[in-house]
C-alpha cells in the first residue's frame, strides 16, 4: 500500500495535539487516558494504638488528669504505615475535600537505595537499618524502574492529593534539580497552570564546593492551589529587612519605607539553614528537614485548627510543627523506620506541650489491612 500523505485536507494527528507530558502508562493501548483505580486501591485502616502519653502516665501514677484543659478537641491525629497511594485512597471516604494543606517530600532520585545508617551511642558509631522485605519490594516497584515509572507513580498520587484537598487548599511538593521539571509539568496537567503559585527556592547554604559544576545548594518547593480562591497569609511569615534597606529608610530624601518597618513580605527565595550535626532537632533521619521550613509553609497556608497532611512523612517534621501550631494532622509513610521515628517524636512533643501547659491532641497509629504487624511490638514501642 502507498504511504499515506498528509496535507491541508488530511492533517497529521500530531498537528492537533496540545502540549503535554507523555510517559509510558499514561494512556492504554486504545489511546484512552488511564484512570486511578481509587476503589480498587482503598483498604481498611487498622488501628494499632491510640497515643496520649501524658494521660497514660497520669493514669499509671494515679494523678488527676484534666482532659478538658489538656486537649484542644476530640479530633485524633493519624499516623499511618503503608503505601501512600493505598493510604490516600482509603482516606477519601472520610477526608475527601477536607484537607487544607499538604506538604510532601518524595524521593528525588529514581532508583535510590532506601537503606540507611542509624547512629548509636555517643561516638560516631552506627548500624545499618535495612529495609523490610515489604519496603524493598514496594520501593523497587515504585521508584526503581526509571523515569516513566517515577512519573506515573507521582501522577497517581497527585490525582488523589487533589481529591483530598479542600477547595481553598494548597500543596507544596519538595524536590530538586533531578525531578523538578517533571513534577512541574505533572502539576500543570493535573491542577492546571492557572493554579501554579510559586517555585520557591530553599537555599540551605551548607559548606562544600565542586570543581566540576556550580555547587548545588538549593532545593525547590512547587506551590500549587486547588483553585483560585486559596488560603495564603504572607504577613504571618514576614522576613527581616536587610541592613542596607534599613539604612535607606533613614534617608530623609525619598525613603520608601518607614524606619519602624523592619520586616517585609516574603519572596520566593528562602534562606533557611539546613540542620547541622549539633542541632537539638536532629534525629539522624537522612531526609529530615528543619522545622523552620515547615513552620513558614504551615503559617502561610493554613489557620489554627486546619487539617495538614504529609504522605511522605519521614521523620515527622510536618506533624511536629502542625501540632505545635495548633493544626490537626495526618501523616503516612511506607518506611517502618520513618513511622517509628515519627511516633517517638510526637510522643516527646506531647510530653513537652503538656509540661508547658500547652494543649495537644492524641493520635492514632494505623496500618493497612495486609501489612505486617510483628515488628510493631518488638521495635516501634520499644523504649518509647
Amino acid at each position: 500500500m502507498p504511504s499515506q500523505s498528509y496535507g491541508p485536507d488530511n492533517p497529521h494527528p500530531f498537528s492537533t495535539i496540545r502540549t503535554e507530558l507523555i510517559w509510558e502508562g499514561k494512556y492504554d493501548e486504545y489511546g484512552n487516558r488511564r484512570q486511578v483505580d481509587v476503589a480498587g486501591a482503598a483498604m481498611p485502616l487498622q488501628k494499632i494504638e491510640t497515643v496520649d502519653e501524658p494521660r497514660s502516665r497520669a493514669e499509671v501514677q494515679g494523678l488527676l488528669f484534666e482532659p478538658q484543659k489538656a486537649h484542644r478537641d476530640d479530633f485524633r491525629n493519624m499516623l499511618v504505615w503503608g503505601d501512600n497511594k493505598l493510604v490516600m485512597a482509603s482516606l477519601l471516604k472520610d477526608f475527601k475535600g477536607k484537607i487544607d494543606l499538604i506538604y510532601i517530600d518524595p524521593p528525588f532520585d529514581v532508583g535510590a537505595d532506601f537503606t540507611m545508617s542509624v547512629p548509636i551511642g555517643d561516638e560516631n558509631d552506627s548500624i545499618g537499618k535495612d529495609q523490610s522485605t515489604l519496603e524493598m519490594v514496594a520501593y523497587r516497584d515504585m521508584w526503581g524502574r526509571g523515569t516513566d515509572s517515577y512519573i506515573h507513580i507521582m501522577f497517581e498520587r497527585f490525582i488523589l492529593i487533589k481529591e483530598l484537598l479542600s477547595e481553598r487548599g494548597s500543596i507544596y511538593v519538595h524536590c530538586d534539580y533531578r525531578v523538578n521539571s517533571h513534577l512541574r509539568l505533572l502539576f500543570d496537567d493535573i491542577f492546571g497552570n492557572e493554579n501554579f503559585r510559586n517555585e520557591i527556592i530553599w537555599n540551605y547554604a551548607t559548606g562544600g564546593a565542586s570543581q566540576e559544576f556550580y555547587a548545588r545548594k538549593h532545593d525547590t518547593l512547587l506551590f500549587y492551589s486547588k483553585s483560585g480562591d486559596y488560603q495564603f497569609f504572607p504577613n504571618r511569615v514576614r522576613e527581616p529587612r536587610t541592613e542596607k534597606a534599613m539604612a535607606r529608610a533613614k534617608n530623609p530624601k525619598g525613603a520608601r519605607i518607614s524606619q519602624d518597618d523592619d520586616t517585609k513580605l516574603p519572596t520566593d527565595v528562602w534562606q533557611i539553614a539546613a540542620l547541622n550535626p549539633m542541632s537539638t532537632e536532629r534525629l539522624y533521619f537522612p531526609t529530615q528537614k528543619p522545622e523552620e521550613l515547615l513552620e513558614k509553609i504551615i503559617k502561610a497556608s493554613s489557620n489554627e485548627g486546619d487539617l495538614v497532611a504529609d504522605f511522605f512523612c519521614g521523620s515527622g517534621t510536618t506533624g511536629a510543627v502542625a501540632e505545635r501550631l495548633g493544626r490537626r494532622w495526618i501523616m503516612a509513610d511506607l518506611g517502618r523506620f520513618a513511622i517509628h521515628t515519627s511516633r517517638k517524636r510526637m510522643i516527646e512533643l506531647q510530653r513537652t506541650l503538656h509540661a508547658e501547659n500547652q494543649p495537644y491532641r492524641s493520635f492514632d497509629v494505623y496500618n493497612l489491612g495486609r501489612y505486617e504487624r510483628q515488628w510493631w511490638q518488638k521495635e516501634a514501642l520499644e523504649g518509647a
